[in-house]
């Protein structure tokens, strides 16, 4: 695992749609060769996607060979509801890109049969090739997309009861009522998620704090799903310097240093 500490939210955003950015542009895709993208909903990626759309205005940065998975949706609600995570991502990022409507991928809440929407999700991402990166954030309890603590590590595109902790957690969204909130959501697994070339996770606020002790520095468990990321082949966490502020001083240094290093070498190139 490969941890980047940034000053604040905007230096840890910035990072991110440059690094997101830096992939596509290698990769030169292709209509018969897209670049396949994870991608979160909620307040944690806001600002990349800004900065995505900033890069894409000025010219240098196109979406019309990039495919994307979203993470999750809410069971029963429609994608023209003000709450769902398609009104989401067309809102905050789709209709500002040059992305094919085709090319984007979220779980349909209102599917017949919600089982077989999930497989049929899984099926899409494997004939799309895979996932190259997966940018997914983190809640306070360590959990990624809906995968609560205690979900399996190696779980799959599912659905998910939805704990009160995360229904109090995102009731701001519904007018702060709980009660609107659903019961229920489609998730990618975090199987699934480690299944990604790349696996990118962020985190702001000093109360993801010690989810991200837990999460560095804790062992692989599943009370803890933001830890899997340590048996990523490429799994990067970018945070702030408030999330970071549980870390023992040894490991925030080791970073640090590790990032500086490697600042200093790519100056050099």
């Amino acid at each position: 695992m490969r941890v980047i500490i940034k000053k604040n939210y905007e230096e840890l955003c910035l990072r991110t749609a440059r690094h997101i950015a830096m992939r596509i542009r290698a990769f030169a895709p292709e209509a018969e060769r897209p670049f396949v993208l994870g991608l979160p909903t909620g307040d944690s990626p806001l600002g990349v996607y800004r900065e995505l759309i900033r890069l894409h205005r000025s010219g240098g940065l196109s979406f019309a060979h990039v495919v994307t998975f979203n993470m999750d949706e809410y069971a029963g609600l429609g994608e023209d509801h003000p709450q769902s995570y398609h009104a989401f991502m067309k809102n905050n990022f789709f209709r500002h890109i040059d992305i094919r409507a085709e090319n984007t991928h979220i779980l349909d809440g209102l599917a017949a049969g919600l089982d077989a929407e999930c497989a049929s999700f899984e099926q899409k991402i494997l004939d799309s090739g895979g996932i190259r990166l997966f940018l997914g954030g983190v809640g306070e309890d360590g959990h990624i997309a809906f995968n609560e603590p205690f979900s399996s590590l190696n779980s799959r595109t599912r659905v998910k009861t939805l704990t009160m902790n995360t229904r109090n957690a995102n009731a701001r969204f519904f007018g702060g009522d709980v009660s609107r909130v659903p019961e229920r959501a489609l998730t990618v697994g975090i199987g699934t998620i480690m299944d990604a070339e790349e696996v990118i996770i962020i985190a702001s606020g000093k109360n993801k704090a010690q989810a991200l002790r837990l999460g560095i520095e804790g062992a692989v468990s599943h009370a803890c799903p933001l830890s899997a990321l340590q048996l990523h082949r490429r799994g990067i966490l970018i945070c702030d310097e408030e999330a970071s502020g549980a870390l023992n001083d040894e490991t925030r240094q080791y970073f640090t240093d590790l990032e500086a290093l490697e600042a200093a070498e790519t100056a050099l190139s």
